[in-house]
């Protein structure tokens, strides 16, 4: 399976403007990409932007997520493929 790391980012200082996405990369190895995401959301959070931003890691061209988190919070959720659903980690 290929996994892919998207990092969206919702400006604050634009309200209504479009969020922004970005493709940070495409890994082989899930854990590469949760790797990734988290090194995005931390390089993310030690700037200090004010704008509200999420990381998500799916399989490529899938679109739900196996792993998400945001800039609001520390907290990490995956996919239960048995449910459906995200569960806190």
């Amino acid at each position: 399976m290929v996994y892919e790391v998207v990092e969206s980012i919702d400006p604050r200082d634009r309200p209504g403007a479009p969020v922004q996405e970005h493709r940070l990369g495409v890994f082989g190895d899930e854990q590469q990409a949760i790797a990734k995401a988290r090194a995005a959301r931390d390089a993310f959070m030690a700037r200090g932007i004010a704008d509200y931003a999420w990381w998500i890691v799916r399989e490529q061209g899938a679109t739900l997520a196996r792993w998400i988190a945001d800039s609001q919070s520390a907290k990490e959720y995956v996919l239960d493929l048995r449910t459906g659903s995200l569960v806190e980690v």
